[in-house]
């Protein structure tokens, strides 16, 4: 059984969530806070394998809390927003995913059973961002070659995300990122 706390300060979303992941027969969600610091403190009483968290919370946002979290479990961050440095920010922080919330949710699902089987799962959009600005500095695909990789994602059609999704997750994978 996929043990699975949930931080997101949306209230309605955070229930929705929480139902969701429930109706899977390998999946339990054991808590669900409303920040980050909230987050932290139930990952360390409840000990789950995945943290859920939204990017942008109060008291404590979600990349702090992963900061901290990488040790412990394993960490899937979720954002509306395509910000420059996030992608970046969230690597150094050893999140395992970094999805989008627009995503469908078979996507998260299929993501969380990857992320537990070692993988890393990163939506092409939130790395691509990162790639194509070169005041970043990103180091993390320093060994790729980044404009390769940004035609390759800009290429492919918004419909075939989840293919390009995983062309990704295994580049990173293959790099051997270090991962807590």
């Amino acid at each position: 059984m996929i043990r699975i706390v949930i931080a997101e300060d949306q209230e309605m979303l955070l229930g929705v969530l929480g139902s969701l992941l429930n109706l899977e027969e390998d999946m339990e969600v054991v808590g669900q806070a409303r920040n980050g610091e909230e987050a932290l403190t139930l990952v360390h009483q409840l000990k789950p394998d995945v943290c859920i968290m939204d990017l942008e919370m109060p008291v404590m946002n979600g990349l702090e809390a992963a900061k901290t979290l990488m040790p412990v479990c394993k960490v899937i961050i979720l954002t509306t927003f395509v910000r420059t440095g996030n992608f970046s920010s969230a690597l150094k922080a050893g999140v395992r995913g970094y999805l989008l919330k627009d995503s469908p949710s078979k996507e998260l699902i299929h993501s969380i059973r990857r992320i537990i089987d070692g993988q890393h799962m990163y939506s092409p959009e939130l790395i691509e961002d990162d790639l194509n600005d070169p005041e970043q500095g990103f180091k993390g695909l320093d060994l790729l070659n980044k404009r390769q990789l940004a035609n390759e994602v800009s290429n492919h059609p918004r419909n075939k995300n989840r293919t390009v999704r995983n062309y990704f997750s295994t580049i990173i994978n293959k790099m051997k990122l270090p991962t807590g």
